[in-house]
């Protein structure tokens, strides 16, 4: 019993560490568009963003209910080294995806390394495959389409009503609803992904038998999860950030207030109804909708690309790990040891790695740090019209080259680009 019990402290460490990482991992869902725009400063931004996670957690439930007791069969023989190996696996596909500034699922890492260290120990018995595509890849496929296509209406009406006045008139007015619906975001996320958490947690409780299958989550578990994803917001997921307010597409301040609004109404109905579904991907389909909304504005597939692939790979990445985790962690003892100093090892590295090109609040919204322009963009972008009250070339009727006598001077060169 003793070792059980140290066996669970050790995997409520781990399930909070995930969390902490999900996190910065995720502070971008609801606050990449509002720093981008310059609506709220960025330790604001995510300031503001960890409270609201924080109230958000303990607003449901009915998350943590469809992990513990919904994708995992908690009658199959489950022990705790095996939720240890899957959250490893989910935490070292986070902070992989972080690195490369990726807006990947950190929920889909969780589902992918507890359903590869369950498959690995106990075998396909062990997962409930109907929850799975019910609640999982369902809304995993319809969740970034349905917010896509509502915050396309949404910014084209938006833009629709506004046409009439001036940019400037309109801007002060969508940058205080964008404060809003990113608020209302970072509550939705609160109140979906910190749940994910408290369920791993109540979910080894139940294979020690510390609690009876079928519990909700005790409040020291709700409390404890909310501090952690709190905590991790408020450092901020500046690569991410970055990604999803500049990489995607150029925001303005009604493109990013459609984005929030759509993203929030889709996170906090699927909270309501137990979907456990990836915030971020929601959101990263919300600013996708707003690129193709806003006349003129042109998404950058090939982000977007890079994304969808990360999206794809999440669940199989996660679960390998996390299965290679569980064969280790089954050895006994020694073997969980190994997995601990393993993930330490990896988790130390990746942060080596990131302090070479380091991102912080400081240089977040850079412009000079987007990705040059890919063949879909240039080719979308020499097609669409441009934005309203913006002077461009054509570029089918490019500029002539100067002669020699009027060869410009660089500081003339640069602003002729601008």
């Amino acid at each position: 019993m003793e070792h059980i019990t140290l066996l669970i402290g050790i995997v409520i460490v781990t399930a909070l560490v995930f969390d902490f990482t999900n996190g910065f991992h995720d502070t971008a869902n609801a606050m990449a568009t509002t720093i981008s725009t310059g609506a709220l400063g960025p330790r604001v931004a995510v300031a503001m963003s960890a409270v609201l996670n924080l109230v958000g957690a303990f607003l449901s439930v009915e998350v943590a209910k469809t992990i513990s007791g919904g994708i995992i069969d908690e009658g199959s023989g489950i022990q705790p080294e095996v939720i240890f190996a899957g959250l490893v696996g989910a935490i070292l596909w986070n902070l992989v995806t972080w690195l490369a500034g990726l807006p990947s699922s950190s929920s889909h890492a969780l589902f992918g390394g507890l359903i590869g260290a369950t498959v690995v120990s106990v075998g396909l018995d062990g997962v409930n495959g109907d929850a799975i595509v019910m609640k999982v890849l369902i809304p995993a496929v319809a969740a970034p389409i349905v917010a896509g296509i509502a915050t396309l209406a949404a910014t084209r009406l938006t833009y629709r009503l506004g046409r009439d006045r001036s940019p400037e008139d309109t801007a002060k007015g969508y940058r205080a609803g964008q404060i809003a619906s990113a608020a209302l975001v970072s509550l939705a996320h609160g109140t979906n992904d910190a749940q994910k958490t408290m369920g791993v947690i109540t979910l080894a409780l139940v294979t020690g038998n510390v609690v009876s299958p079928d519990s909700d989550p005790p409040l020291w578990v709700i409390v404890s999860a909310g501090l952690a994803i709190a905590l991790g917001t408020y450092l901020g997921g500046w690569r991410i950030i970055r990604t999803m307010g500049k990489g995607i597409t150029d925001i303005q301040p009604p493109q990013g207030f459609a984005a929030q609004t759509g993203a929030a109404t889709v996170i906090l109905a699927s909270s309501h109804i137990g979907f456990a579904l990836s915030t971020t991907q929601v959101c990263s389909g919300a600013v996708m909708g707003a690129g193709v909304g806003r006349k003129g504005a042109v998404v950058r597939w090939s982000t977007a690309g890079r994304m969808v692939v990360a999206w794809v790979l999440t669940l199989p990445a996660a679960g390998l790990v996390a299965g290679a985790a569980a064969l280790l962690a089954g050895q006994g003892n020694a073997g969980i040891t190994a997995v601990a100093v393993l993930a330490v090892l990896a988790c130390g590295a990746i942060w080596m790695l990131s302090r070479r090109k380091p991102v912080d609040h400081t240089n977040v919204n850079e412009v000079g740090t987007q990705e040059p322009v890919g063949a879909v963009t240039a080719a979308l972008r020499s097609v669409a019209p441009p934005p309203a009250g913006a002077a461009s070339a054509a570029p089918e009727d490019p500029t002539p080259a100067p002669s020699p006598q009027q060869t410009p001077t660089p500081a003339a060169a640069s602003s002729t680009t601008r």
